[in-house]
């Protein structure tokens, strides 16, 4: 199984790639799609829309897991980086994938058993899970391959 996991945001939007072959996951790959303030949000948008049809082209993920927003006290963020998770949807329904959808909260939980693990501790956990000998970069990149981490250990639940 191909999970491709996606950490949305206008500014940053981390991908990472992680295979499972029983009960080892294996890196793939991981990044970051960027644009910039001085690009018009419909740019913005239609950017990080292509960049992840071309992960899904390149790849061909069986499974795109994707943040669930979190809604903090900035209105201004979390209206931006849902127009970014919307485009990543759009795109893993264009290429009829399935979709997990998980908070941060099922993040941390899924990876180190705690709700309330920094985001130090998801990195190394990321690390260890998939053998790395450092901690993947940017934190965006780390982010979605523990969101594709989690998609894996949800689904194994699930299929139990």
């Amino acid at each position: 199984m191909l999970t491709l996991g996606i950490d949305p945001g206008t500014a940053t939007t981390g991908y990472g790639v992680v295979r499972q072959q029983g009960e080892k996951l294996t890196y793939v790959t991981c990044g970051c799609i960027l644009t910039t303030p001085k690009e018009t949000s419909q740019a913005r948008l239609a950017k990080i829309y292509h960049e992840v049809k071309q992960l899904i082209i390149a790849y061909k993920p069986d499974f795109i897991a994707v943040e669930r927003l979190f809604f903090g006290e900035n209105t201004r963020t979390a209206m931006a980086v849902s127009q970014a998770r919307g485009i990543a949807l759009l795109a893993a329904a264009e290429g009829k994938i399935a979709v997990g959808e998980y908070t941060p909260l099922e993040v941390k939980v899924a990876l180190t058993g705690y709700g309330k693990a920094e985001k130090r501790q998801i990195q190394q956990m990321v690390r260890v899970m998939l053998k790395l000998s450092d901690i993947p970069k940017p934190d965006d990149a780390a982010d979605a391959l523990a969101v594709a981490i989690t998609h894996i250990h949800s689904s194994a639940l699930a299929a139990a």
